[in-house]
């Protein structure tokens, strides 16, 4: 559970750019469902406004996914790209390879701030990555620090460390009350979970 004393310092005012007014952080956190549904349904908005959007995915590399098939109608404006293994990473103890994957990712978001710079970034299941180790959180302060200015950017995952929660400018914690996930013999659905 999060304490909101704990991770609430609000950040001065950024100055705001007439033409697109981009450039927050937002932390999507907590132990319930639906982190990485919100930052697609970012996504999805900013792209019926004709904003581009990139998702980078660290933890989560199976590419058999609803949001991945539909990324294909909206070439030009949303991309999701996995820099983990299709395999589940055993969290409890990664492998070398995991770690190398994760900073990958962590540099093209580096670099893609460079080239192609997206409006919306999303750093999927980045907040684990942190907890578990893959990523450092003073890494993930420093691309923070040096984005581009007009550049939203989107963490999300359970685990978000403390410095993570002061920096953002928005922070939401997903809080299951009930879960289906706790039914006997539940099994994750195409379309719903997938």
């Amino acid at each position: 559970m999060y304490n909101i004393a704990m991770i609430y310092h609000p950040r001065p005012k950024k100055s705001n750019n007439p033409k697109k007014k981009l450039g927050l952080v937002h932390v999507y956190t907590g132990e319930g469902k639906g982190k990485t549904t919100a930052a697609l349904g970012t996504m999805m908005r900013a792209a019926g406004h004709g904003y581009t959007s990139l998702m980078i995915r660290f933890l989560r590399g199976y590419r058999d996914t609803g949001e991945m098939k539909v990324m294909q109608q909206f070439k030009g404006l949303m991309e999701i790209l996995a820099f983990a293994q299709e395999e589940p990473i055993d969290l409890a103890n990664p492998m070398p390879f995991d770690k190398h994957l994760a900073i990958q990712g962590l540099n093209y978001a580096r670099q893609i701030m460079q080239r192609k710079r997206p409006d919306i970034l999303v750093l999927d299941e980045v907040n684990p990555a942190m907890h578990y180790g893959l990523l450092e959180v003073k890494d993930i302060l420093d691309f923070l620090d040096n984005k581009h200015q007009e550049t939203e950017i989107i963490l999300t995952g359970r685990y978000a460390p403390a410095e993570i929660l002061n920096y953002a400018d928005l922070v939401t914690v997903m809080q299951p009350i009930k879960h289906y996930y706790d039914y006997d013999n539940f099994e994750p659905r195409w379309g719903i979970e997938h």
